[in-house]
């Protein structure tokens, strides 16, 4: 598993990150606690050293599992996320700074890991970041020695901007070959010396995997079920075939081109992959093992092209 340059100094992190979501059952539905183990155990023994999470995933328990298997391993950096409080009603996004300092400390005696490698704002508002006082915190956090380093998780292209514009030294975006919006408004100034980008949704919650039909419906316990309308998944389905095309020799699947397209980009630092089974990790581990460019120019210049005439900008 290669590496490349984290948010800390003179720390690396593997290329593809464990993400913990999928894992913990608030997203797809159940999985159960033996098969969480063995992915996280197969996942470090692959050579993955980014391990992400978030502090309300399973209520907490995915942090406490990932410290019980990990947190004794110097190589493997916690990335974990907080910004959400589940136990109000209804649920809100919550970032003054008692909160947020009461919520990290939990975090770090769940992940059995002081300092924190990494901790990230949970999608705030563009407003919270410019008032400052969510990202003060992280920095006197950091001061103290409870955090190493500190970003955000932005939903939105303002709220990335304004990231940077806060001086976060990590910035986790959705980013794919379907959705380039976030990393596009903010791709000229990724160049800033210390500036760690961390892709999300980098197979888009499974369509870019290109095995569902056209008429796949969802159960309500799976978030994609409120994600598309059968008309919006019907469009995206049919974009899938101008990756096709790049599916030949070493490159066999849907899944590998999308992974690929995105460590094409030197300033990801790290894709966050969400396998559910030991199966589905293997697969997405073996996608990405070549030399890099992953992908030739003239691939990424005709599916650029081809991308546009299925109208994705």
């Amino acid at each position: 598993m290669r590496r490349r340059p984290f948010s800390i100094s003179g720390v690396s992190v593997s290329e593809l990150t464990l993400g913990t979501w999928g894992l913990s059952g608030d997203a797809y539905g159940t999985v159960n606690e033996s098969d969480q183990e063995q992915i996280i155990l197969r996942a470090r023994a692959l050579g993955i050293t980014g391990f992400e999470t978030a502090d309300t995933y399973a209520k907490g328990d995915m942090e406490a599992r990932l410290g019980a298997l990990l947190s004794a391993d110097p190589e493997v950096l916690f990335i974990t996320k907080v910004g959400t409080d589940r136990e109000s009603q209804p649920p809100c996004k919550r970032f003054d700074p008692s909160w947020l300092r009461e919520r990290i400390e939990a975090s770090a005696k769940r992940l059995k890991r002081s300092p924190i490698d990494l901790v990230l704002l949970h999608n705030p508002s563009e407003q919270v970041l410019k008032r400052g006082e969510a990202v003060d915190v992280l920095k006197s956090l950091c001061q103290e020695g409870l955090l190493r380093s500190w970003g955000v998780s932005a939903g939105s292209p303002v709220v990335a901007a304004a990231a940077l514009d806060a001086g976060a030294p990590s910035l986790q975006l959705a980013f794919n070959c379907l959705w380039t919006e976030d990393f596009q408004n903010v791709v000229h100034r990724l160049k800033e010396p210390g500036t760690c980008i961390l892709a999300r949704s980098v197979l888009a919650h499974g369509l870019l995997c290109g095995f569902w039909p056209s008429d796949k419906v969802f159960p309500e316990s799976d978030h994609r079920s409120r994600r598309w309308s059968a008309d919006e998944l019907r469009r995206r389905l049919q974009q899938l075939d101008a990756l096709r095309p790049l599916i030949r020799n070493e490159v066999t699947s849907l899944r590998s081109v999308a992974l690929r397209w995105v460590l094409n980009h030197s300033e990801v630092a790290t894709a966050v992959i969400g396998p559910r089974s030991i199966q589905q990790l293997d697969q997405l581990v073996r996608d990405v093992r070549s030399t890099p460019p992953y992908l030739a120019q003239e691939q990424l210049t005709g599916l650029e092209m081809r991308l546009r005439d299925f109208g994705v900008r």
